[in-house]
């Protein structure tokens, strides 16, 4: 029958000294955190062991703290991106907005100028827009979107705020082509505005400059001086600007001076032209409807 070992002396021994240190070390941390709260005597140490655990905080909670920051500087990249090409594409639509208005306010002031000419002119008049150009070199027409529907015959006159533009020569339905006076198949009649001097102008092929053929060497005729529709051959009313003079060369060996001048329409740039129905064509019409 197995015998029960009964404890020895040391092993008694042993136990009372470790309650002894546990009681020791439980009054000792009480007494402390008593004198700790009273007096802050611990503080010291307390900054001092968070000194030193300080840099292990930041070793572990670096890999943490890297990938907010990864996380959260891609996600501003990306938005910086964004707010970016937004900012680009509102630019780029200003940008055409503000061409757009800069066409319109040049077409206002077009029609501006076209509208003062209207109300100083006392023929009937009609405004009609350039639909096309003739693309040849050598031929110099286009094409307004105004025909017969709208009263348009040949040969009618067309002009601008600035002066003659040129004629009707083909009228259709609904629109018509017109040939510009500086076609070199063009001629129209002329005179000096001041002092009446008949002539004829011709076009060259070129839109700044129209050549006055039948001048003699001593024809009153002068460097500025305005040319305007004589009212000759029913076509064009008279009185409208169409030219100023801008070189006048008398040759003693030649019957005719070398006359040229330069419209003053912009031939080449007008967008915009005035029909005008010569009083004839008028009357005629009047007579039809009676």
């Amino acid at each position: 029958m197995a015998s029960t070992r009964s404890p020895t002396k040391h092993e008694s021994s042993k136990s009372t000294t470790l309650g002894l240190r546990w009681l020791l070390l439980a009054v000792l941390s009480i007494l402390l955190m008593i004198v700790d709260q009273q007096q802050q005597h611990l503080d010291a140490v307390r900054k001092a062991i968070g000194a030193t655990v300080y840099p292990l905080r930041v070793i572990v909670d670096a890999p943490v703290s890297t990938w907010r920051w990864f996380e959260t500087t891609t996600s501003e990249r990306n938005e910086l991106l964004k707010e970016n090409n937004r900012l680009q594409d509102e630019r780029l639509l200003t940008y055409a907005r503000l061409q757009r208005y800069a066409a319109l306010e040049a077409e206002n002031a077009r029609l501006r100028a076209m509208l003062d000419a209207t109300a100083r002119v006392t023929d009937r008049v009609r405004v009609a827009e350039i639909m096309s150009v003739s693309s040849n070199p050598y031929r110099h027409s286009i094409v307004i979107d105004k025909g017969q529907y709208d009263d348009v015959y040949d040969g009618q006159a067309l002009v601008d705020a600035d002066g003659v533009i040129g004629q009707v020569i083909e009228a259709g339905l609904m629109s018509s082509q017109a040939l510009l006076i500086s076609d070199p198949d063009h001629a129209l009649p002329v005179e000096v505005n001041r002092n009446g001097l008949r002539t004829i102008a011709f076009g060259t092929g070129e839109y700044d400059r129209l050549d006055l053929q039948y001048l003699a060497n001593n024809a009153d005729v002068q460097v500025g001086d305005l040319l305007v529709t004589s009212g000759l051959g029913g076509a064009f009313p008279a009185g409208y600007p169409v030219a100023l003079v801008d070189t006048v060369e008398r040759l003693p060996q030649e019957s005719f001076a070398r006359v040229t001048a330069k419209p003053t329409a912009a031939l080449n740039q007008v967008r915009e032209i005035m029909l005008i129905w010569s009083a004839s064509q008028t009357a005629g019409e009047l007579a039809d409807g009676e």
